[in-house]
């Protein structure tokens, strides 16, 4: 999955409207001055490929987190409602308050975690919360998508295009000066969750297993999900809501990696895999150009339908 990364980041350097030999991109990257090369590769491709592989690291290691700690496929930030949260915040900031980039990632953050208190809060107790959780984050998730519904009807009409756009995901218009929170999140919480990993495991038996394994149960469980949380809301706030990555990520990286073993490192590198080979099947797979988050989402939407259908046979034939 890391040579993927690397081959799927190389061509998101390479490719575009002028295809650029890697001789060129290597210069660049080296800090030399290529003719056409230095604008096209060093401000434009290499803050978008950057910016995918950053979030699709955010989103990838922020879904296994919730998936593996409450013991269920369909506990994807995207699904139970926290990146709406971090949606609806950050709408309301580009269309009605216009501030910048740097306040609108602080409240995006600000929302996503009070809405997982919200969710949590309301779903704590009882012996199935990582059930009511889930209904409880998708009921709270379809208000909130009502509340940007309602921004955006109040907006401005040239505030509208570029809300459009943001809503569904994309990587256009990625700068550097916009990636740091992002980079930050990703180099300091991401290793807190890999070093939790092993607690993490434990979680997935259960409270009371993880107890007898020695875990703190509740100041892990605190941890990973203000961690988990962060991630979802920090790259939702940077590239939109980029559909189905955290969703996706973990599942196909369980499958890869085999029963027993941690997801958190496999999920990071495959969420970075597919919002990099969504952008570019966006960008030259079709003859109009699609955001990121359109590919994602028809990649995503069958899996959720499957998921969706399977749980409520076994509920049935339970």
């Amino acid at each position: 999955m890391g040579a993927l990364v690397i081959v799927l980041f190389c061509a998101m350097l390479m490719l575009g409207n002028t295809i650029y030999p890697a001789s060129d991109v290597i210069a660049v990257l080296l800090g030399q001055q290529v003719p056409g090369a230095s604008f096209t590769v060093g401000a434009l491709r290499l803050p978008r490929a950057l910016t995918g592989i950053l979030a699709g690291i955010a989103f990838g290691v922020a879904g296994t987190t919730f998936q593996t700690m409450l013991r269920n496929p369909l506990a994807s930030p995207d699904v139970i409602g926290i990146t709406s949260g971090a949606s609806a915040a950050a709408i309301l900031s580009l269309v009605i308050l216009h501030w910048s980039s740097g306040a609108t990632m602080a409240l995006a953050l600000a929302a996503g975690i009070a809405t997982a208190l919200l969710i949590y809060g309301a779903a704590r107790g009882g012996e199935s919360t990582g059930g009511r959780l889930i209904l409880i984050g998708i009921g709270v998730g379809a208000m909130l998508d009502a509340v940007v519904a309602y921004l955006l009807v109040r907006a401005a009409v040239w505030d509208l295009s570029a809300a459009a756009r943001w809503m569904t995901g994309s990587l256009n218009g990625a700068r550097m000066d916009e990636l740091l929170p992002l980079v930050i999140a990703v180099v300091v919480l991401v290793p807190l969750v890999l070093l939790l990993g092993r607690d993490l495991g434990a979680l997935e038996l259960g409270d009371a297993s993880a107890t007898a394994l020695g875990v703190s149960v509740d100041r892990t469980r605190v941890v990973l999900i203000v961690s988990a949380v962060a991630l979802a809301c920090i790259a939702t706030a940077t590239t939109g809501p980029i559909a189905f990555v955290a969703f996706l990520a973990g599942p196909i990286a369980a499958r890869i990696v085999g029963p027993g073993s941690s997801t958190v490192l496999p999920a990071a590198l495959t969420g970075a895999c597919l919002v990099l080979a969504a952008d570019l099947l966006g960008q030259f797979a079709f003859d109009t150009k699609f955001p990121v988050g359109v590919i994602t989402g028809i990649l995503g939407a069958p899996h959720l339908l499957y998921l969706l259908i399977r749980t409520s046979r076994r509920g049935g034939s339970s």
